[in-house]
């Protein structure tokens, strides 16, 4: 019951690690949003969340590299109406974009990961801090990288885009401080994912923990037992 009566937000909630954060929230008692594009990943997350008996997910379908501030102030409005405030947001949605020299990477591929690592975070904070201030204990969390903390050549735009991160979470943790509300980063590190297979395609997967496996920071962050931890870095593994 570490999560019980919690209302949580997770980003990216269709497969991977939100996936699994999702479900990990549940079964520890909180109510999750599954927010994510593809519609049928989110339905297939919402049956196992249902099925194992843990509360009723809701499924917010969403296109983050379209999405504008208005669809997240409606968002916002919807969570308002029907939980009253947001006790937790895990910005977990990403795209690796091209892994290149900066020299060959295209504008438009800069600026589409651009868009969904950190304009669309930035523009789902700034819509969910309202909410987030209801709640007596409530926490952000934003998913970082070890090339967001030291760059790294052939990383491009999304090792530029988790710098952005570990920015917009300092500056967020600083305006919050004092309050009930607080933010954190976690770089999940080396994990079985589809977007670390992509990353080292010649990569042996089975070396790599489940994105199961290296959920404690992510209940410890979303739980009471990190109140006032605020504006902190921390590595899953």
């Amino acid at each position: 019951d570490l999560l019980a009566g919690r209302v949580i937000l997770v980003t990216g909630a269709g497969r991977g690690i939100g996936a699994a954060a999702a479900k990990t929230f549940a079964a520890h008692g909180a109510t999750t949003l599954l927010l994510g594009k593809t519609e049928a990943n989110l339905n297939q997350v919402y049956d196992e969340i249902l099925s194992a008996g843990h509360p009723q997910p809701v499924v917010i379908p969403l296109d983050l590299e379209t999405a504008d501030s208005n669809q997240f102030d409606e968002l916002a409005a919807l969570v308002e109406q029907e939980f009253g405030r947001l006790d937790g947001l895990l910005h977990n949605a990403s795209i690796l974009g091209q892994r290149t020299p900066i020299e060959q990477l295209a504008q438009e591929k800069f600026a589409q990961v651009m868009q969904i690592n950190v304009n669309a975070c930035f523009g789902l904070t700034r819509a969910m801090l309202p909410l987030l201030r209801l709640s007596p204990d409530a926490s952000i969390i934003y998913t970082s990288s070890g090339v967001g903390r030291k760059g790294r050549a052939y990383w491009g735009a999304y090792a530029v885009s988790k710098f952005a991160t570990e920015g917009l979470m300092q500056v967020v943790a600083d305006e919050l401080d004092q309050t009930s509300v607080r933010a954190n980063s976690v770089n999940p590190g080396a994990t079985r994912t589809s977007m670390r297979i992509a990353a080292y395609p010649g990569e042996l997967p089975g070396k790599n923990p489940q994105p199961e496996e290296i959920m404690p920071v992510y209940l410890y962050l979303m739980g009471p037992d990190s109140k006032g931890i605020n504006g902190q870095a921390f590595d899953a593994q």
